[in-house]
């Protein structure tokens, strides 16, 4: 576990089929640096280009999740839809692999995006979030406007960024922000076991599927894309493996091909 004195960038560790990214300062709940923005882009890189890799956990070290981009650091530009931070953002929503956002504690700002961007969000009991932007007097950018709408519904949006109002952990759940809330001392086992049946299932099929979803709700999903995806599976061997694992009450043995 990381302290303040250890307070580094962004890490990465793949464990077979499971990619686990961190955030490693805890001094500063995990602020993200402009850094940390180069560091986490190449990281989602090597995932993206892993393809042994199925699932991805995202992390921190210490009581908090993050607090979000380093204010101190905004230049001007940042805020809009062409910002280093939203960028970051769409890209991890577009990662091949299902993601799952661990959050060991509170979650502030622009990390509440990257939370967003995840396909599984699991909390802590006692954990928090808000979303500053209307008190800082910044307009936050579009494609993260538009992942709190499609993940959480306009009413749960607009309470979020214009009143500026923080959410206890139960409530998090309750509109959404949280798929899964669990006590602190098993999250790290929880995002285990999600990510292991998520990694037992076809590759292929739930990678199509996880971009058709994203794309039907940003409403600009790929027809024809989906489409050959769709031809892709059906010719794959990994649909043969699963009719044969059907029929003969086993568990499969997806390859990816």
């Amino acid at each position: 576990m990381s302290d303040g004195r250890e307070a580094r960038a962004p890490s990465l560790s793949i464990n077979g089929a499971v990619a686990t990214i961190r955030l490693h300062r805890p001094a500063v709940h995990n602020r993200i640096e402009p850094g940390d923005l180069v560091a986490l882009a190449e990281i989602l890189d090597t995932i993206g280009a892993d393809r042994a890799v199925r699932a991805v956990i995202l992390t921190a070290s210490g009581r908090s999740f993050s607090s979000g981009f380093h204010i101190g650091e905004l230049k001007p530009g940042e805020g809009t839809d062409e910002s280093s931070f939203g960028r970051l953002a769409d890209r991890l929503e577009a990662l091949r692999q299902p993601t799952i956002c661990a959050m060991n504690g509170g979650v502030y700002g622009g990390s509440t995006d990257l939370a967003l961007a995840c396909d599984f969000r699991i909390g802590v009991t006692g954990m928090a979030m808000f979303m500053p932007a209307a008190r800082l007097g910044l307009h936050y950018y579009p494609s993260g406007l538009g992942r709190y709408v499609s993940r959480l519904g306009l009413n749960a949006a607009k309470r979020l960024f214009l009143t500026a109002e923080k959410l206890e952990a139960e409530e998090l759940l309750r509109i959404g922000f949280l798929t899964e809330l669990v006590p602190p001392d098993v999250l790290e086992a929880r995002a285990s076991a999600l990510a292991a049946a998520l990694c037992a299932n076809a590759p292929l099929a739930v990678q199509g599927m996880k971009a058709a979803l994203n794309g039907i709700a940003r409403g600009n999903m790929d027809a024809e894309a989906v489409a050959a995806t769709i031809r892709q599976v059906r010719d794959s061997q990994d649909l043969q493996e699963g009719k044969a694992a059907w029929a003969e009450k086993r568990a499969p043995v997806f390859t990816g091909r």
